[in-house]
């Protein structure tokens, strides 16, 4: 297996060489040029979202909650189709008149430097963390299919999604993004009804099972789906990493149907790895590690031939994530600190050339945090979190309404992160219903509420970048 994954590998960085022949200018590295059409667009958009935490993280999930694991991948399908229909068409338009790069344009545009300058700091203090998620995640199924030791694999899985990225940015990810799609969703597909009649059928799987339902019954149950849904959905809608790859979209058109068609697969999707992990507690129904559950499964219980391709399919899922969240770190370290700070507007080649720079830093920053988070959703989950806490409100009503300026988005920023800290931390002082993320939104968005009420004039006048 470890061949047949070397050999993988090496075509998913030809892949990314030859498509980063055509990149010559900083917009070709940020925003593929502006031209990504539809099918491009479905591809890089699925491929960053199955990642870890679609795949082992889910299916230990689902090992763990049963069928009700499936909201953990639905809701971003959710916060996709919301992307695709609801907010994603402006966005583009927007960011296609202002020749904006990453969503620290956007903030800047629409509220101030300082603005960006914040959001870009709490960006890349979260950042790394779903980064190393991943590659948790790449380590875990070297080490357990392929007898790879966990360390050298936390370097390989960093080391192969760096150089392609480093090579040809957005552009080159989208073209390999397009063969890991078709490799992921061809495994897993083939993995679920084969696997579900060695472990049973249904019946088996429903007896193993703690929860067979997609709906849990308990208050307590619903309440969990609900708190899943409010970090997830909105995180897919505002996440920096997903919304400059809409930017390379070559028109508005492309955004609703290349997003669209992928929230609708992603929404397919949800149940393969949870089906995986629930086939797995029947095969083993004491694993001490239900991370493990997947990775055991096509380690011990899949045939040579299906372990093979679903090796490369949950690689492929952690390599096409990994990715994706290096251009989220990279494009904003680069445009949003790295150029403020430098005095002005860099030249086109030196910001290609630093932006390139600190994709090879990001992925050693990855790599070595990989070793320091415990587990894949808890690096997924707190990033997720700081994302939707701190961006979602500012962003959507920085396209929508025209009167809050920079005060209220930066006290809306503080408020958030204060709430959610307080949920957190001490919860009874919110009387023990409201979690973090949604203390947090409605922190948020009680700012925002108050300045439109109150109609002060601490902000300094400006217009909505949307027109």
């Amino acid at each position: 297996m470890l061949v047949f994954l070397i050999a993988y590998c090496l075509l998913l960085l030809l892949v990314g060489a030859y498509a980063s022949r055509s990149v010559r200018r900083a917009e070709d590295f940020f925003v593929a040029g502006r031209n990504l059409s539809p099918s491009l667009v479905f591809a890089t958009f699925l491929a960053a979202n199955l990642g870890a935490g679609s795949t082992v993280g889910a299916a230990g999930f689902g090992y763990t909650d049963g069928l009700a694991a499936w909201w953990w991948v639905g809701s971003a399908g959710i916060g996709s189709l919301l992307l695709a229909f609801a907010v994603g068409p402006r966005l583009h338009r927007v960011a296609s008149r202002l020749s904006l790069y990453t969503v620290g344009d956007l903030l800047e545009a629409r509220y101030g430097r300082t603005t960006r300058l914040v959001a870009a700091v709490i960006l890349l203090c979260g950042a790394p963390a779903i980064l190393a998620g991943q590659i948790i995640a790449v380590g875990l199924v070297l080490r357990v299919v392929a007898g790879v030791p966990e360390q050298w694999g936390l370097v390989l899985g960093g080391c192969v999604a760096t150089a392609y990225f480093v090579m040809g940015g957005l552009r080159s990810a989208a073209w390999v993004n397009s063969l890991q799609v078709v490799v992921k969703v061809a495994g897993f597909a083939i993995a679920v009804p084969w696997m579900l009649r060695a472990g049973g059928g249904w019946a088996g799987l429903a007896a193993a099972a703690p929860n067979a339902q997609a709906v849990p019954r308990d208050a307590t149950g619903s309440a969990a789906i609900a708190q899943m849904v409010l970090m997830l959905a909105p995180a897919f809608m505002v996440s920096p990493g997903l919304v400059q790859k809409l930017f390379g979209a070559r028109d508005e058109s492309a955004v609703r149907t290349g997003v669209g068609l992928q929230g609708a697969a992603l929404l397919g999707f949800a149940f393969l790895p949870v089906l995986l992990g629930m086939i797995a507690r029947v095969h083993f129904p004491d694993l001490d590690d239900p991370g493990l559950a997947l990775i055991r499964l096509l380690g011990e219980a899949a045939p040579t031939w299906l372990g093979a391709l679903m090796l490369a399919a949950v690689f492929s899922a952690e390599i096409s994530s990994a990715d994706a969240v290096l251009f989220m770190i990279t494009t904003s370290a680069a445009r949003d600190v790295i150029e403020p700070l430098s005095g002005g507007r860099l030249r086109d080649a030196a910001l290609l050339a630093r932006t390139r720079l600190s994709a090879v830093v990001a992925g050693l920053a990855g790599i070595l945090l990989a070793r320091w988070f415990r587990s894949i959703l808890s690096a997924l989950g707190f990033f997720y979190s700081l994302l939707t806490i701190t961006l979602f409100v500012p962003l959507l009503a920085g396209l929508y309404w025209r009167r809050p300026g920079q005060a209220t988005a930066l006290a809306a920023m503080g408020f958030s992160l204060a709430a959610a800290g307080l949920a957190l931390l001490v919860p009874d002082a919110l009387g023990g219903w409201l979690g973090p993320v949604p203390a947090g939104i409605a922190a948020s968005a009680a700012v925002f509420v108050a300045r439109g009420l109150l109609r002060s004039r601490i902000d300094a006048p400006g217009g909505s970048p949307g027109g």
